[in-house]
C-alpha cells in the first residue's frame, strides 16, 4: 500500500492533540478540535476528493496481515486510556468557565467517541482475544460496553430491517432514532446474552453474564478515577464522575449519529415470514472521501464491512453499486442534527437510489 496512506491512518491522533493544545491555550482555543473536525476536515475532503482505489487482490492477504495496521489501533487503545485520565484530572483540578467546560468535554468526546469507538468497533470484530479485550476496554471508557454484543450479534444480523434498533427509518429524525437505538440496543444486548447463557445451561444471574459486567465496569472505572483524584488533591470530589459520564454520553451519541447516517432508509427485502434477503453492498451508505476515511479507519466503506465483518480496515473495498453519501461522515453528522436539512438532502437521494435499484432485494 502507498506509504502516504499508511502514514495517513496515524492522523487520528491529531484530534486529541488539538484538544490538549486547545486546553492549555485556553478560551476560544478550546474550539480548535470542533473547528478541525466539522469545518477543516470536510473542506479538505472536498478539495482532495474521493478515493475509489482498492488493494489489488493479489496483495490483500499480505496487507491484511501487516502488523503495522494493528499496531496503530493498539497504540490508540493505550493512548485513549492515558488521554482520558489526563482529561479527567485537568477537568477536576482546573477552574474552567462554563464555556470552557462544555467545549472541552465535547472535544474530548470527539476522540473517545469519534475515534475511540471506531477503533473499538474494528477490534471487536476480530478473532484475536487481545483485540477483543482492547475493544471492550475502549467501550468501557465511554460507558457503552453492550455495543460489543449488540453490534456483532444483533446489528450485523438484523441490519436494514425493522427489527434492527440501529437502522434508521426513512423520515425518522436523528433524535427519535437516538432514543430508540440507545434504549432498545441495550435491551437487545441483554436478550442476546441471556439466550447465549441459556444455550450453555448457565444462569443469567451469574458471573458468566457479560452484560452484568458490561453494565458495572464503567461505574467501577469512573469510581476509581474519582477516588484517585480525591486522594491526590486531598479532598472528596465528584467532578471526575460528572465529567466521565458527560463525555460518555456525548461519545456514544456520536456513535449513534454515525449509525443513523450509515443505513438511513435502506431496507432488505423480506423473503418470507422468517427471512430477509442476505446483506448486500446496497444496504449501507458509503463515503469514499480519502481524508475522513483516514481518521475513521475506512469505516465509511461500510458496505464491504457488512459484507465481510471480519475484514480488516486497510483492505476494505469500494463498491460502485453501493449508495453514496454526498459528503463524508463529519458533514453528514452535522446535517443529521438538523432534521429538516437532513430530509431535504437525503430523502431525494434515497428515492433516487430506490428507483435505480428497484430490482434489487
Amino acid at each position: 500500500m502507498n506509504w502516504l496512506k499508511k502514514i495517513g491512518y496515524f492522523s487520528a491522533f491529531i484530534i486529541p492533540g488539538l484538544t490538549i493544545l486547545g486546553f492549555y491555550l485556553g478560551g476560544i482555543a478550546n474550539l480548535a478540535t470542533l473547528i478541525f473536525v466539522y469545518a477543516l476536515i470536510p473542506a479538505i475532503d472536498a478539495a482532495v476528493g474521493r478515493d475509489h482505489s482498492n488493494v489489488p487482490k493479489e496483495a490483500v492477504k499480505s496487507v491484511a496481515n501487516d502488523f503495522y495496521y494493528r499496531f496503530i489501533t493498539y497504540c490508540w487503545t493505550y493512548f485513549q486510556l492515558a488521554f482520558l485520565i489526563w482529561a479527567v484530572w485537568v477537568a477536576s483540578t482546573t477552574t474552567l468557565t462554563i464555556f470552557e467546560w462544555i467545549t472541552f468535554t465535547i472535544a474530548v468526546s470527539l476522540s473517545t467517541g469519534g475515534i475511540g469507538i471506531t477503533v473499538a468497533h474494528e477490534l471487536g470484530h476480530k478473532k484475536s482475544k487481545l483485540e477483543r479485550f482492547y475493544s471492550k476496554a475502549l467501550l468501557m471508557t465511554v460507558s457503552y460496553m453492550h455495543f460489543y454484543i449488540e453490534h456483532n450479534k444483533g446489528h450485523h444480523v438484523r441490519v436494514s430491517t425493522p427489527e434492527d434498533p440501529a437502522t434508521s427509518r426513512e423520515n425518522e429524525s436523528f433524535y427519535a432514532f437516538w432514543w430508540r437505538s440507545v434504549t432498545k440496543g441495550y435491551l437487545s444486548a441483554w436478550e442476546i446474552e441471556n439466550k447465549r447463557l441459556e444455550r450453555k445451561g448457565k444462569s443469567k444471574f451469574s458471573i458468566h453474564n457479560n452484560m452484568i459486567w458490561f453494565s458495572l465496569l464503567p461505574f467501577i472505572f469512573a469510581s476509581g478515577l474519582a477516588l484517585g483524584v480525591s486522594l491526590l488533591i486531598g479532598q472528596i470530589t465528584w467532578i471526575p464522575l460528572a465529567f466521565f459520564f458527560a463525555q460518555s454520553i456525548l461519545a456514544f451519541s456520536l456513535l449513534e449519529a454515525v449509525n443513523y447516517v450509515e443505513h438511513y432508509g435502506l431496507r432488505r427485502k423480506k423473503i418470507d415470514e422468517n427471512r430477509y434477503a442476505l446483506v448486500a453492498p446496497h444496504h449501507s451508505w458509503n463515503a469514499n472521501h480519502m481524508i475522513s476515511n483516514f481518521f475513521l479507519f475506512q469505516l465509511q466503506r461500510h458496505s464491504d464491512h457488512h459484507y465481510n465483518a471480519i475484514k480488516r480496515y486497510q483492505v476494505l473495498d469500494d463498491y460502485e453499486n453501493a449508495p453514496q453519501l454526498p459528503a463524508g461522515y463529519p458533514t453528514m453528522i452535522l446535517l443529521a442534527h438538523i432534521p429538516p436539512l437532513w430530509f431535504k438532502v437525503m430523502n431525494p437521494k434515497l428515492q433516487q437510489w430506490n428507483n435505480l435499484k428497484s430490482t434489487h432485494v
